[in-house]
């Protein structure tokens, strides 16, 4: 039987090894990884000799704005930026117009995917004023939830702690993961107004009005309702070395609890408020080199898992503003994040194979993707980036694929970047250029989940028992 494609003279890369061996490729999966005999023959095969084949990322966190901001991005723009960064599925998130809050928004927001290029999945909202619509979003297709306990763009309200427990109760017998946006809203919504009463608006006060604390309440409450659930949660956008400590006691505890972070926190802080000014502005906030540094061990050790983006695309008008609250938080991500954190490779603060386990292979294992993604492996989808380790760029605006043309990495050097990038076997990005016609390769990965079996704690305590239960 004979393959479709071999990528030949590479050198293959997992979260432990690298070793030289060709892959051969057939109805979109990989069929056999070595060489000589042990591969079949091919239809075509691509020489991609000095190359290293690292899986795809997966990228748990983006923002493609479809429905209701497509100024900023739509599904077409904000894949087509994932397939130049490397990225070969995505989890999008809950907070366009409207939000992903019941099956009939899935199911719009389903069809705004139609153009992806990449593979993709979509969080579900939980909020205060939907909790039950999770189990039909469930059943429709949402692939895990979100839950913004801290307020961002889109301004969606936060639930109550009432409200979350309920929400994780639901999540745990799904045996879906709830993501986290962790931070306090009430803390910040005082703090943000008493310091825009007092007429305080350079950028710095947005680290101010979002002090750590709001971080480390809001992880360690989060795990808490965890913990007594059994729900399996993810918190976002790490920022700070607060948070890292009820995180990591957390995991002591034996809650499932994963955690990402984002280049900008690592690679960004404080001092760089004077010399990007609004253009900075993020949720959570780009914090003091120490909780950068603090962020690189976390994910050398693995106290932090994974590296995502929070890619969140803006007009630049929408980014340039002289007071720092009407400036829109976020910026784009899902292009620069391989370039950026395979520069941090080159410099030694992590290795090839540590960055392709939290990129691909903790993502894929989390989120109930492993072992059809995250891994180049016979049996696995051929999502592979072909990188090249050594290829020098420099970060433009006006270079990247977003419609979000502005970026607090402008004119950073990298080393090292994606030349290729496969989703299912299929170039979608070849020699540095898009490919044509490929709008549309990208599915949703439902039908690949591998959902790990539900854990629900105290289910005789939960509401929906408690609501069943005959009182006497």
């Amino acid at each position: 039987m004979s393959a479709d494609l071999i990528l030949a003279g590479g050198v293959v890369v997992d979260d432990r090894s690298r070793t030289r061996a060709d892959v051969a490729i057939r109805d979109g999966l990989i069929v056999a990884v070595g060489l000589g005999d042990a591969l079949p023959p091919a239809r075509e095969t691509v020489d991609v000799t000095g190359m290293s084949l690292l899986p795809g990322a997966i990228d748990m966190h983006v923002h493609f704005r479809e429905p209701g901001y497509t100024r900023k991005e739509d599904w077409g723009t904000g894949t087509q930026a994932a397939a130049m960064g490397g990225v070969t599925t995505v989890f999008e998130m809950p907070n366009t117009h409207p939000p992903t809050r019941s099956v009939v928004e899935l199911r719009q927001k389903q069809e705004c995917a139609r153009k992806a290029c990449v593979d993709f999945g979509l969080y579900g909202l939980l909020a205060e004023d939907n909790i039950a619509e999770l189990e039909a979003l469930a059943d429709a297709g949402a692939n895990a939830f979100k839950c913004f306990m801290g307020n961002t763009f889109g301004n969606l309200p936060s639930p109550s702690t009432g409200a979350m427990l309920e929400g994780f109760e639901i999540a745990a017998a799904l045996g879906l993961r709830v993501s986290l946006h962790a931070e306090t809203a009430s803390i910040m919504a005082w703090r943000q107004s008493r310091l825009q009463a007092a007429g305080i608006s350079r950028p710095l006060a947005h680290i101010g009005a979002r002090p750590e604390i709001v971080a480390i309440e809001a992880v360690g409450r989060a795990a808490a309702l965890a913990e007594w659930t059994g729900a399996r949660i993810h918190v976002l956008h790490i920022s700070s070395a607060g948070e890292l400590a009820p995180l990591a006691d957390a995991k002591r505890r034996g809650v499932d609890v994963t955690g990402e972070t984002c280049p900008c926190y690592l690679m960004l802080d404080s001092r760089d408020y004077a010399r990007l000014g609004s253009v900075i502005r993020v949720n959570p906030p780009v914090r003091a080199a120490k909780d950068s540094a603090a962020l690189w061990e976390a994910l050398r050790v693995g106290v932090v898992d994974m590296i995502a983006t929070d890619h969140a695309p803006h007009t630049p008008d929408e980014k340039r503003k002289d007071v720092i609250w009407d400036a829109d938080c976020g910026f784009p991500g899902v292009e620069t994040q391989m370039p950026l954190m395979l520069t941090a490779v080159h410099e030694g603060r992590i290795t090839l194979e540590q960055y392709v386990a939290m990129s691909a292979v903790k993502p894929a294992q989390a989120f109930g993707l492993w072992p059809v993604k995250g891994r180049i492996a016979p049996g696995a989808h051929a999502d592979i980036a072909v990188v090249d380790l050594g290829r020098r760029e420099t970060i433009r605006a006006a270079r990247l694929h977003s419609r979000g043309k502005i970026t607090p990495f402008e004119g950073v050097e990298t080393v090292g970047a994606p030349v290729h990038t496969l989703v299912r076997g299929r170039f979608v990005q070849r020699d540095r250029a898009m490919v044509a016609g490929v709008a549309g390769w990208g599915r949703q990965v439902t039908d690949v989940q591998r959902m790990p079996a539900p854990r629900p704690r105290n289910a005789d305590q939960s509401l929906k028992a408690l609501l069943a239960r005959e009182w006497t």
